[in-house]
């Protein structure tokens, strides 16, 4: 599995896992109460200042593995501004930012290994049992590595198509993304079955 870890130190590196991830579920939850375009760009400019603070390459890292997330972005804001209405079509892709955006650093500030241990306390806390702790921890932890990656391959794909062709790819991508999707999904099961030990 490739780990999306910065290798570039940030002062997020040093904070604890728990504490970035109920931030995280925080800010999300609250982001999408934002009504007003003042106040989506404000705290949307505060994700991006949070990326600075950790550094102008960790910065630049971050930015690249937004990338995909950003074309949504435009998808988005062109079809409201088709159906004029820009205003709201603004407010969501300023949450939509925002919100990936704080789940990029977290995800780029915490190992994998600290994200399972912290899914892991806060389900024995409500009573599950060790074994399906292990499993539901595993899950979340995997989705939120994979994401970015599928979104990383998104783009290549798009960059491909683009090498290839001057018609817009639209719906032609789902496929193979589809079947890159399945193909992670296999070797990353074989590998669990491999190293599990019970899992």
């Amino acid at each position: 599995m490739i780990s999306l870890t910065s290798e570039y130190r940030t002062p997020y590196h040093a904070l604890p896992a728990a504490a970035k991830l109920l931030a995280l579920c925080l800010f999300t939850f609250a982001v999408f109460y934002l009504d007003s375009v003042g106040v989506a760009l404000a705290v949307t400019g505060a994700v991006a200042l949070a990326y600075g603070i950790g550094g102008g390459r960790f910065a630049r890292q971050g930015l690249r593995m937004m990338r995909p997330v950003f074309w949504m972005a435009l998808i988005i804001l062109a079809y409201h501004l088709a159906i004029g209405e820009w205003a709201g079509g603004l407010v969501i892709v300023l949450r939509l930012i925002a919100a990936v955006g704080l789940a990029n650093l977290v995800t780029m500030t915490t190992r994998l290994d600290d994200m399972l241990a912290v899914v892991e306390r806060g389900l024995a806390r409500i009573g599950v049992s060790e074994r399906a702790r292990r499993r539901l921890a595993l899950s979340v932890a995997l989705v939120i590595r994979f994401t970015p990656v599928l979104a990383q391959k998104g783009a290549r794909l798009i960059e491909a198509w683009r090498a290839r062709s001057v018609k817009r790819p639209g719906w032609r991508l789902l496929l193979p993304l589809a079947l890159l999707a399945v193909d992670d999904a296999d070797r990353v099961a074989e590998a669990l079955k491999a190293r599990s030990g019970g899992l």
